[in-house]
């Protein structure tokens, strides 16, 4: 029983740290990365798919991504739904091949997108310490209806603590690798 709440409170907090790494991709760091595109839908026949569903997504160097629609009519589609995209990005289409030109980010945007990586890990940080309240509680009232000795909630409620603070860790790590990233001219 123990053991199930302490399986439950890793994985959920595993999850909360996965949210924050799939969050910290979509943050723009200067360079090309197919990535940038994930979250870009395209209407197709009806409904709206991910952009990787209907084109091919490559990085030509640095500083250009390259999208290649896998149907001619789906061109100018895709180079709207790239446009209206937030990516703050213009495409240019040359015959079939939609080159994207990732601007340079100034100073300050860094600071602000560095900001908003610290916002996103901050969110991840609150969400491990629910998960770890709805554990502790559970254990509470495990405790209550004197399914568990309060020998055992302590000792679980330690295990559960140190598991928060090797998750929180693993967070600091996904936030100071993406703000060494932004912060890399």
């Amino acid at each position: 029983m123990i053991e199930d709440i302490k399986k439950d409170a890793a994985q959920r907090m595993k999850k909360s740290v996965n949210a924050l790494e799939t969050s910290m991709a979509k943050i723009r760091a200067g360079r090309a990365h197919t990535s940038l595109l994930d979250h870009v839908t395209v209407p197709y026949y009806g409904s709206a798919v991910p952009l990787s569903q209907v084109a091919n997504v490559g990085v030509e160097d640095s500083r250009t991504l390259t999208v290649t629609p896998w149907e001619k009519p789906m061109l100018p589609v895709v180079e709207k739904a790239i446009m209206t995209s937030d990516l703050g990005v213009n495409p240019n289409s040359a015959g079939m091949t939609i080159r994207i030109p990732i601007p340079p980010l100034t100073e300050e945007r860094r600071r602000d997108l560095v900001k908003v990586a610290r916002n996103e890990a901050e969110g991840a940080r609150v969400a491990i310490r629910n998960i770890r309240r709805d554990a502790n509680s559970t254990l509470k009232e495990l405790l209550k209806e004197k399914e568990i000795s309060e020998d055992q909630q302590r000792g679980a409620e330690d295990d559960i603590q140190k598991l928060t603070d090797a998750t929180i860790k693993e967070v600091d790590r996904v936030l100071s690798e993406k703000e060494t990233d932004l912060m890399e001219v």
